[in-house]
């Protein structure tokens, strides 16, 4: 299922600390727009929809619509602070782009195939590598997430990096420095303490019955 997400914002004048806790008291979230060709543009949001659009894990890797004066902005999601203690947002960072635009951004992994792995079949242990991976692509091309198979993974087995099945155009940004930046992102290992561990205790037993 495809989501958009659409926000409405106001220029902001004001400036400085003590204006931007007035702002977040009125419900409103401070921001930035950057990039492209434009100036930045301060801006203020509404704190509650933002604080519910994060819920959705799309929301950190989709194409944003940003409606400022009625005139719309595509950006993405750069930067986001939070309060140290409080569930509440501080102030958010926007860029500005293009459909055309190559970018780089965090994208989400969804592992799937456990019921068929071999691996865990045989009680082996899902290690998580890797939770999410930045891609180089097009902005229009950016994916929800990445799924990960495992459906075929084995015992001491792993996928790497270089296994990952992408988007038309997108590249893996870390393996654009080189082969041996191609990272694990899951692994399955044997259990610990075992069948070895059952049978070390069974001949402790049996020693102490001959004792």
């Amino acid at each position: 299922m495809s989501i958009s997400f659409e926000l409405d914002a106001e220029l902001r004048s004001d400036k400085g600390k003590g204006a931007s806790r007035r702002l977040r008291r009125a419900g409103r979230l401070p921001a930035i727009l950057y990039g492209g060709s434009e100036p930045p543009m301060p801006l203020t949001l509404d704190h509650d929809k933002v604080l519910h659009s994060l819920d959705y894990e799309a929301f950190y890797s989709h194409i944003l619509k940003v409606k400022v004066d009625g005139k719309p902005h595509s950006c993405v999601l750069r930067d986001l602070q939070r309060h140290p203690y409080k569930p509440t947002l501080v102030h958010v960072d926007l860029q500005r782009v293009s459909g055309e635009d190559t970018i780089h951004m965090l994208i989400p992994l969804h592992v799937v195939g456990q019921e068929a792995s071999p691996g865990l079949k045989a009680s082996g242990l899902l290690t998580h590598e890797l939770t999410e991976v930045d891609i180089t692509c097009k902005a229009k091309d950016l994916p929800e997430y990445i799924e990960v198979d495992i459906s075929g993974l084995g015992l001491n087995e792993a996928i790497h990096l270089s296994d990952l099945k992408l988007p038309a155009g997108a590249q893996v940004t870390e393996l654009l420095k080189g082969e041996e930046h191609d990272l694990p992102v899951v692994t399955i290992h044997p259990r610990k303490g075992g069948g070895d561990e059952e049978e070390v205790e069974g001949e402790a037993a049996e020693g102490e019955g001959e004792a």
